[in-house]
């Protein structure tokens, strides 16, 4: 091989010249307003794209507030001492406290699974609403 294919000159990596001179982005004209002069809306103005209506959002937010005022009511009914143990004292007194606060607990502990499994429910029909509604 010859010299020549063996060593070329180094690439600069800067801005080729022969590209010619651009002016700089500031000089540059701001591009045309309003629909093009062959559009469809010749002389009218084009129709306004429709507001999407949010009524997913609202319903699963209605559910959330739901089943939080359930749960808070559900915690709030288990304070106090319940009715089926008034006149009662010492170790039966404690039991049937904590019983009613273990029926309390558990009841809780269900209506927040029964939430968990409405929004996973609610989750999937909003995913099979937006494929079904999607636009090609």
């Amino acid at each position: 091989m010859s010299k020549q294919h063996r060593a070329q000159k180094p690439q600069s990596w800067g801005p080729r010249d022969s590209q010619g001179s651009t002016s700089p982005p500031s000089a540059w004209s701001a591009p045309p307003q309003g629909p093009p002069p062959n559009g469809p809306y010749q002389g009218e103005t084009p129709p306004r794209a429709k507001k999407r209506h949010r009524v997913f959002l609202w319903i699963f937010l209605a559910v959330q507030i739901l089943f939080l005022i359930w749960v808070i009511a559900g915690a709030a009914s288990g304070s106090g001492t319940p009715e089926e143990c008034r006149g009662l004292t010492g170790d039966d007194l404690k039991l049937c406290e904590d019983a009613n606060d273990a029926g309390t607990a558990i009841g809780v502990g269900l209506v927040i699974g029964l939430w968990a499994a409405v929004d996973v429910i609610l989750g999937f029909t909003y995913v099979v609403y937006r494929l079904a509604t999607r636009r090609s």
